[in-house]
């Protein structure tokens, strides 16, 4: 209430002006950063309704502090109603309500599906409770009768609403909850037989998590059956807090060894009897990343690769049989993508197909019965990401960026492919995301940039008109523009023979161009990702600004090799010169800056990286020991062999093939070179990019007497995330090694 503000301030006479804030105060530390939630950008999480004139969250309400709401907001007119309150989510027994982490319903929206207490398996929380809320009897009941808590995964409804199947312990299980029983569909004595879900590289590398899905009528399950028992296994040891160690094994192939062999199952069920998709070729030499029913519930599609990754194939599983029929194959002298952007036109006689068989990524309506895809989205333009084909066949949306690879914009085009229109409007720089409803008659939009948080809003379609704001992040808007930081200069650097680099910069706030300022670069330059994106980068951003209030001038360029939108031949270029072309590359747009800079000092030029950009910094300073002075690698892969099948071979083919590729692109061949200054960061638990593979390259270090820097978390994974004050320490390290080494021109705190 205002009122008694009001009063407040006519009865307080008025105060001297504040004493001025301290630098620390008014300044970025790694303290505000990384040990608070000062600089936290708030996000919008909301589903649409099926039929696309209201969407549904998960909120508290006024005076029920202690529970989450399950709320639906009408799209129109902005008028809300409870449609779970907190109340009905109370297991009887307890005082506190469930706290919904998501959610699922029937239908008619009669029985709730809600997941919690979630548990992290590798990467995310996919493990947890589930409960199922009956509405009408106002009846709470668990899932999984007498088990353990959080041991169920992936639970779905059927589509009748009656059963549910869910995954636990590698097993699939059916439901009825009618009647409370429960069947248990798969049987596997070994937990490296899996059912339902995936093993470590499957996760990793595809993605594969949630490994079963409802047959549109509900009468059968498709499900992924994959056997890792010839997987190599590999020890994760934890000494932390321990007398003695404890020793995790986890089956991780890597370059060159046995894959785990996946198939498809279609499970009757009411039955219980498996038929298997009898495609071709040994399981262990060929992945099978996707699988989708088709609409009328009578075929499953599914997508095959080789172990070379270079040959995609897709065929239609008959789901009475097993049998399958070829629909359409893809090749490509590099590596082929995983194709997520599969979606039925209406009546299911042919599905939208990205493909880049003519040196771009397009959109293609390809027939469910086989022949020749045909184009739908224009040449010479990448599709970043296809979003929504519209209920008539009509029209495909999609996220694109013709000409401008560092952003994003909603992009339409006929499926015909006489009609392209872009309806993020032109004058609207940064990266646009979209949620679009069912009916593609509107959207959440999301909108940052280089130096904004970003804004959620609900849009009308195809006008982009703002219907009203759903997140929009002012007051840390207003904390950012007390800080006055300096602003990005995006920029782009010409190497010659038609190679374009596309780089952002942040300066120090004030920059005295008579003196020399230390240049810190941030790479990634791997295929799994850009750094030169225009939208907000969260702690990192802010970091790296903190950095140039210090008097650091930081840099970050995309190589080829990177994801950006700019056509085939730009990305797939580093095919089989992983850590050969990028540092190349980086290494002369660091020359080109420095030439071009005269405010850049030669001699303090730095670089860092995590993961990728981890080994692509250790490939920098070890390759170019005359450019770079100082160098951290966090989270790296010193030996490429070190690293997992599905990722290293499908860019650097495989071992026998390319083995001079392997050697040469690895940092390790090069680690005798080093002359400056390096700082070799390692959580000791980190079951991506092992931790052995950084003593690896201790070992060799220490066998050419090369003096280096070096800090292991221990246990930690490969975020190096847990753990009281972890991510705040590691920070702090980080900022001390480049204060010491490549010393700024001006004093701070770090």
């Amino acid at each position: 209430m205002r009122t008694p503000l009001l009063l407040l301030i006519l009865l307080i006479p008025a105060a001297a002006p504040p004493p001025p804030q301290r630098a620390a105060e008014s300044a970025l530390t790694v303290e505000r950063i990384f040990g608070s939630s000062e600089f936290s950008a708030r996000g919008f999480s909301a589903r649409w309704a099926a039929d696309g004139d209201a969407y549904l969250g998960v909120e508290r309400l006024p005076g029920e502090p202690k529970g989450d709401s399950i709320v639906r907001h009408d799209a129109v007119t902005g008028r809300t109603e409870v449609l779970v309150p907190a109340a009905e989510l109370l297991p009887e027994g307890t005082r506190e309500p469930l706290r919904v982490e998501g959610f699922e319903a029937n239908a008619d929206f009669s029985r709730v599906l809600i997941f919690t207490r979630s548990q992290r398996v590798w990467r995310r929380n996919t493990r947890g409770d589930y409960w199922v809320l009956d509405r009408a009897a106002r009846r709470l009941r668990k899932l999984g009768g007498d088990v353990p808590p959080s041991s169920l995964m992936f639970a779905k409804l059927s589509p009748s609403g009656r059963l549910a199947a869910y995954v636990r312990d590698g097993d699939l299980y059916l439901e009825d909850l009618e009647d409370r029983s429960i069947r248990r569909l798969t049987r596997s004595e070994d937990p490296r037989l899996i059912h339902g879900t995936s093993d470590w590289v499957y996760e990793e590398e595809f993605d594969l998590r949630d490994g079963f899905a409802w047959s549109p009528d509900g009468a059968r399950l498709a499900y992924w059956q994959i056997d890792a028992r010839e997987v190599p296994l590999f020890p994760l040891v934890d000494t932390a807090g321990r007398l003695y160690p404890d020793v995790k094994w986890i089956g991780y192939p890597k370059v060159g060894q046995t894959n785990p062999a996946a198939r498809v199952g279609i499970l009757d069920v009411r039955t219980g009897d498996t038929r298997w998709v009898q495609v071709p070729g040994d399981p262990r030499d060929h992945y099978l990343p996707r699988m989708e029913w088709t609409p009328d519930s009578t075929e499953v599609i599914v997508q095959q690769l080789n172990r070379r990754q270079n040959v995609l194939r897709v065929y239609r599983g008959d789901a009475a049989t097993g049998e399958v029929k070829s629909v359409l194959v893809e090749t490509d002298e590099a590596w082929i993508d995983v194709q997520d952007d599969f979606h039925w036109l209406p009546g299911g006689a042919s599905f939208a197909w990205v493909s880049e068989r003519d040196g771009w990524r397009r959109v293609y309506v390809a027939p469910r019965a086989g022949g020749k895809p045909v184009p739908a989205t224009p040449t010479e333009c990448d599709v970043i990401r296809l979003l929504r084909i519209d209920g008539s066949g009509e029209w495909i949306y999609y996220l694109a960026a013709p000409g401008e690879a560092t952003r994003r914009y909603l992009y339409r085009s006929r499926t015909d492919g006489t009609r392209t229109e872009r309806l993020t409007p032109s004058d609207a720089p940064g990266t646009h995301d979209y949620a679009l409803s069912p009916d593609l008659k509107r959207a959440f939009h999301t909108v940052s940039s280089y130096d904004r948080p970003p804004v959620t809003t609900l849009v009308d379609l195809p006008s982009h008109r703002a219907v009203r704001t759903l997140a929009d992040n002012a007051a840390l808007r207003a904390k950012l523009d007390e800080l006055k930081l300096p602003p990005t200069e995006e920029f782009r650097v010409d190497l010659g023979g038609g190679v374009v680099l596309d780089g952002w910069c942040i300066k120090p706030p004030v920059l005295d161009a008579k003196q020399k300022h230390p240049l810190l670069v941030y790479v990634y330059g791997e295929p799994a990702g850009q750094t030169v994106l225009d939208r907000w980068g969260g702690s990192q951003t802010l970091w790296h600004r903190m950095l140039a209030g210090q008097g650091y001038v930081v840099v970050s360029f995309d190589n080829r090799g990177t994801p950006a939108p700019k056509g085939r031949a730009w990305r797939k270029s580093v095919y089989r010169k992983i850590g050969i072309l990028a540092p190349e590359e980086q290494a002369a747009a660091v020359r080109k800056i420095l030439d071009a800079r005269p405010y850049l000092d030669p001699a303090r030029v730095g670089v860092w990286g995590w993961s990728g950009g981890g080994s692509m910094s250790l490939n920098a300073i070890f390759r170019h020991p005359g450019l770079y002075r100082a160098a951290v690698a966090v989270a790296a892969v010193p030996d490429q062999r070190g690293y997992d099948t599905i990722y290293q071979e499908r860019y650097m083919g495989l071992l026998g093939d390319n083995e001079e590729g392997y050697r040469e692109g690895s940092p390790i061949t090069h680690a005798r070179k080093l002359q400056g200054d390096l700082l070799l960061i390692h959580g000791t638990g980190d079951d991506n990019c092992h931790y052995a593979t950084a003593e690896l390259l201790v070992d060799e270090l220490v066998r050419h007497g090369k003096q280096f820097t070096m800090f292991a978390y221990p246990n930690r994974s490969h975020s190096i995330s847990e753990g009281a004050g972890t991510t705040r320490h590691l920070w702090h390290l980080i900022t001390r090694f480049l204060r010491e080494k490549l010393p700024p021109n001006s004093d701070g705190n770090p």
